[in-house]
């Protein structure tokens, strides 16, 4: 199958983010043997970024120039109280028109896409995470406006530090987010840093061995493929799953490989040694071995790319008054795109973890023995795994494909089964409410 094929020519973004690394380990170097200044250090992390998103990206890269340079201009044009809106507002809008522009040449023009062009605007959406993140914190009064660090006479260099984090080589791929303030008390602490040279191997170690794993099941799945005319349902659903892991290996490795990089620099790093051994996960995105073993979908949740899961409880759903869960997941679906699979697989997962929710809260209670618990925990997880894989499936087709996949495969009945038990416990707890709430 072409969707198959097309998995080989993943390890560009990989190799990408793997060869910044002797950059990333230059810069900490440099900056723990007191060779940067504070001022070299932003401009080393700024000019990396610069240039590595004009090698990867070529002409598609002024994308990313042209958004820091209106979002610069509208700090310093805005007040604290308005800055977000504005921020907001015309980032999404950027971000969404090159979105449709997309969509445009695949759907209606039926014409393949720069792959440089995907990576920009997959970088913009990181920007739009990083931007919106300080323009929150301004609004909550967590940090003020940069301008008065730098001596009478320096005034621009106060745009530095901004456009470091806007435009910081080692996030810009991608990478686990953090805030503005984590940026810069990093930049200006590094040199107490570890050594990051052992747990960046063992890093590297792992992802290779992720990789090593996800080319033997491709290599699987291409010798024995699936035939929606003779393929059985036990093998259509097996060849589905193994569809599902080899996506989500993917991502565990981007992951991984993202943490890796800033840990070279110097970043993502809690340490005391006076006290326990350094934490090198303390910004992590997520782990494989915790998501794949968790047998609760609402969990996944809010493991699942764990720094975005975080932004975006703090951008939408602390900030919705309705439906909060699902306003969440739609926002997520638009950001992602706006493709019909982000929108059905999105919207399914948002069902299966509210779904998950009332399960959960009538089914533990009667759990009365270990074997009882032990049987629900098993369902549980195979739920879990299904629903994962569906969402996965879903989101990386992007179009129809994926859908019809999922339901020639009878795989789709999970999150359609999910969707029934949602609508049955809120159809009941609505039955058994005082008739006057209904008024």
């Amino acid at each position: 199958m072409d969707v198959v094929d097309s998995l080989y020519d993943q390890h560009q973004f990989l190799m990408q983010q793997f060869l910044s690394l002797p950059f990333a380990l230059l810069f900490y170097f440099l900056a723990k043997h007191g060779y940067l200044t504070l001022i070299y250090r932003y401009l080393f992390v700024c000019v990396g970024g610069c240039v590595l998103a004009v090698v990867t990206m070529g002409i598609y890269s002024l994308l990313l120039f042209a958004s820091t340079f209106v979002f610069i201009l509208l700090v310093y044009s805005n007040g604290p109280t308005s800055i977000h809106a504005w921020v907001f507002g015309i980032q999404m809008w950027w971000q969404t028109f090159w979105h449709l522009i997309i969509q445009y040449s695949e759907y209606y023009l039926h014409e393949p896409v720069s792959i440089r062009l995907f990576q920009a605007v997959s970088c913009l959406m990181l920007i739009t995470q990083r931007m919106t993140s300080f323009s929150m914190d301004l609004q909550e009064k967590l940090l003020v406006v940069p301008g008065n660090a730098w001596p009478q006479g320096k005034s621009w260099l106060s745009l530095l530090p901004l456009v470091s984090y806007i435009l910081n080589f080692t996030t810009l791929l991608g990478g686990p987010l953090c805030s503005y303030s984590q940026f810069v008390s990093f930049i200006a602490g590094v040199s107490p840093a570890p050594n990051p040279l052992v747990i960046d191997s063992l890093k590297v170690m792992l992802v290779l061995l992720l990789e090593w794993f996800k080319y033997c099941l491709v290599y699987v799945m291409k010798n024995s493929p699936y035939d929606p005319s003779n393929s059985g349902i036990i093998w259509s659903i097996t060849w589905v799953c193994s569809l599902g892991v080899v996506l989500r290996i993917q991502y565990y490795s981007h992951w991984r490989i993202s943490e890796c990089l800033n840990n070279a620099a110097g970043l993502g790093v809690r340490a005391n040694l006076s006290v326990e051994r350094p934490n090198w996960s303390s910004n992590s995105d997520g782990d494989f071995w915790t998501i794949e073993t968790s047998s609760r979908i609402s969990k996944v949740a809010r493991q699942w790319n764990a720094t975005t899961s975080s932004w975006l409880r703090r951008l939408v759903y602390a900030r919705c008054r309705a439906a909060p869960l699902f306003m969440t997941f739609a926002f997520s679906a638009w950001w992602h795109g706006l493709h019909p699979g982000h929108l059905v697989g999105f919207l399914a997962w948002a069902a299966a973890v509210k779904a998950d929710h009332h399960i959960h809260r009538y089914t533990h209670p009667r759990l009365s023995s270990t074997w009882t618990k032990g049987l629900y925990t098993c369902f549980s997880w195979i739920n879990t795994q299904m629903i994962l894989t569906c969402v996965v499936v879903a989101v990386e087709f992007r179009d129809m494909s994926g859908l019809r996949l999922l339901s020639v495969t009878y795989l789709g009945l999970f999150p359609l089964l999910n969707i029934i038990l949602l609508f049955i416990f809120t159809l009941k707890n609505y039955v058994l409410r005082s008739p006057f709430e209904h008024l």
